[in-house]
């Protein structure tokens, strides 16, 4: 054995398997013309929820299914107060809104196969003059063909919820 040989490199790992696809979500956006917009974690109750008309007796604001940090403060439930945020400095005389908003949300669920407490979510915002549905199905059908390859076919079925 020869101690004077360099070593072998540790292997440093690769990024989770999360992240790559994130970060594949962005990269498409970017390349449509989408800026990356961020936000606070712990945020404010009013970004969380009135700001986005949700009442005070809104089901959602219940105690039971957000992690109130003190009366006003929480972790964020939905990455939605980005989106209020944006719009709020927003000017738009320099033209429209459009973001993507992925980040980390907090919900009180109970952990199991297909619930966590903490999950990732991704939410888009496109807000100015002559933007269409038909805007939205060509967004919605690159991400789609990015995501799960150009061969796929894609339905879209107009719903609500």
């Amino acid at each position: 054995m020869d101690v004077t040989l360099p070593g072998t490199a540790p292997s440093i790992g690769t990024k989770h398997l999360l992240t790559q696809v994130i970060e594949e979500m962005e990269d498409m956006f970017i390349g449509m013309g989408y800026e990356i917009a961020e936000g606070p974690e712990v945020e404010l109750d009013y970004y969380n929820f009135e700001a986005l008309n949700l009442p005070k007796d809104h089901p959602a604001r219940d105690m039971q299914d957000s992690f109130y940090i003190t009366e006003n403060t929480l972790l964020r439930t939905q990455t939605s107060p980005v989106q209020a945020r944006t719009m709020e400095k927003h000017d738009f005389s320099k033209g429209p809104i459009k973001v993507i908003c992925p980040g980390k949300v907090y919900r009180r669920d109970n952990d199991d196969a297909t619930h966590s407490h903490q999950f990732t979510q991704i939410e888009g915002l496109v807000v100015g003059e002559n933007i269409t549905f038909a805007d939205l199905k060509g967004t919605l059908t690159v991400l789609a063909k990015t995501m799960f390859g150009e061969e796929r076919e894609i339905r879209l079925r107009p719903s609500f919820f």
